[in-house]
């Protein structure tokens, strides 16, 4: 289970790595407009608030992946186990509060919540077999 729930770990910090770039790279462009829903003059009006939200999601996608890395490369792992647990839980919190604030992202707090929600759950239950 460590070893499945590790792997769904570093996917749900590629998807956060990913939506960095979109926020904080290529907000004003039309791919990330258009992942967003937005129009040219919302993505301009909101360009420092996304710029911002993106490193958010930079920052819990690496806590994750140096989580697993650390998991994996030392001998008892509970550091990186502490790391991707915390990191996941924080994924799926953010997840959550968008589900239940925005009813329109619905689509997109699942996409951004079930991998940290499943890498979490079978880390936990792996660490306590």
């Amino acid at each position: 289970m460590i070893v499945t729930g590790a792997v769904l770990a570093v996917a749900a910090s590629l998807v956060h790595v990913f939506i960095f770039y979109l926020e904080s790279v290529a907000w004003q462009s039309s791919r990330a407009r258009a992942v967003f829903g937005l129009t040219e003059q919302q993505a301009n009006d909101t360009r420092e608030m996304a710029f911002n939200q993106g490193f958010y999601n930079l920052f819990l996608g690496l806590e994750v992946l140096v989580g697993v890395i650390l998991l994996a490369v030392t001998a008892h792992g509970g550091a990186g186990l502490v790391l991707t647990l915390a990191g996941t839980a924080s994924m799926f919190g953010a997840a959550a509060v968008l589900w239940l604030t925005s009813p329109d992202k619905r689509g997109a707090g699942l996409k951004q919540g079930l991998l940290p929600l499943a890498a979490f759950v079978l880390l936990a239950v792996g660490a306590l077999t």
